[in-house]
């Protein structure tokens, strides 16, 4: 970033580690297809599989489990279609490619931010079909963690497959996909330090899913296409660095809780959503009552601060929360929420940045309402 800019909008994207970057570059001046049997081939294989094992060991897998897709959002799509006889149960604050899937039925959200897992219990046991739950490990927007070991225990007893899209919380908590006994899980490199493009859908032992593309014995004949070797290798270097570098998240969350508690002090009307329940220590859901999202975000980019309203996947455009909209929070309120999340890199004079620009603009909108 530029001097005099400041980026909070680290659940988005996040910058690329430099052990990503230096291992992506190595892979560049290199040559080979790691499906080739040649020399060439079989040293890009070797790449590939050290990578798939750097990703297995950041989520508690034996690298077979990992299956590499071109990022989240296919990842999600690949698990939500891989088993078409199930019906899909998803909660009601997943992300815009879990709630696109065909015939979902959705678990209502509860007003402190997590998905209201006694609704899906009685959802399950009403209805006899074998079905696929999907329930996100943390919010995007809110940062509310969910209790995933639970929804798992609630869908095995009755049957039942557990999806997690644990994109934003891998690398930001410890997340063991095996102790949470998980059967399916999405992650992405980008939200963690590695490049945009990559992403895996973690698979348990044994579980059959039909390939959501054909064409090729690649990832073991579960997602064909010669696979993005600069990209994985890049996953692979910033899963490890990721994993390494949980510890910091104490220190963010700290700077979290600064920004929180100077935005109170210059707007007791402000609202924090989710702030009642665990929360990712990066991330912030704030109202500034009366003055819309978009607003707030132009206002801020234009005093340097890069912040976004809710998700950052619906091509740039800023529309109303489905995620506040669900947990009950009033039209008013939800369109004046913005989203901030901070990462490893984020400095307590950023957070500074944030607050003199944020007071500056509810100064502004107070004396105009005068």
């Amino acid at each position: 970033m530029s001097v005099g800019t400041t980026y909070l909008d680290w659940n988005a994207t996040a910058p690329l580690r430099d052990e990503a970057r230096a291992a992506m570059q190595a892979v560049l001046a290199q040559c080979g297809n790691p499906s080739s049997v040649h020399r060439a081939g079989r040293n890009a294989r070797a790449m590939l599989e050290t990578a798939r094992a750097q990703v297995a060991a950041l989520v508690g897998v034996r690298p077979p489990s990992i299956v590499f897709t071109s990022g989240g959002s296919e990842a999600n799509a690949m698990a939500l279609a891989g088993f078409p006889a199930r019906r899909l149960i998803v909660s009601a604050i997943e992300h815009d490619s879990v709630r696109a899937a065909l015939n979902v039925t959705a678990i209502p959200a509860k007003p402190d931010g997590t998905a209201d897992l006694g609704a899906l219990a009685r959802m399950l046991a009403a209805d006899p079909r074998p079905a696929l739950v999907s329930l996100m490990a943390a919010n995007n927007e809110t940062g509310a963690i969910q209790d995933i070991a639970e929804a798992s225990r609630l869908a095995h007893r009755h049957g039942a497959l557990l999806h997690c899209d644990a994109v934003q919380a891998v690398g930001k908590i410890p997340f063991d996909f095996t102790a949470l006994a998980c059967d399916l899980a999405t992650i992405s490199a980008h939200k963690l330090g590695g490049p945009q493009g990559i992403g895996a859908l973690v698979i348990a032992p044994g579980l059959d899913l039909a390939p959501l593309i054909r064409g090729g014995g690649q990832e073991r004949g579960r997602r064909a296409g010669t696979e993005n070797l600069s990209g994985i290798v890049g996953f692979g270097a910033a899963a490890e660095a990721a994993m390494m570098a949980l510890e910091a998240y104490g220190r963010i969350a700290a700077l979290r809780d600064l920004a929180e508690r100077r935005l109170f002090a210059i707007a007791p009307d402000a609202v924090i959503h989710a702030a009642g329940t665990p929360r990712l220590a990066n991330t912030l859901c704030v109202s500034m009552p009366g003055v819309a999202a978009s607003t707030q975000i132009m206002a801020l980019d234009l005093a340097g601060v890069m912040v976004s309203a809710g998700s950052a996947c619906s091509s740039g455009k800023v529309k109303r929360s489905h995620v506040l909209e669900a947990m009950g929070v009033a039209s008013p309120v939800a369109e004046s929420a913005i989203r901030i999340s901070l990462g490893w890199r984020t400095t307590e004079a950023e957070i500074e940045h944030l607050i003199e620009a944020w007071g500056a603009l509810y100064a502004r909108t107070r004396a105009s309402a005068a």
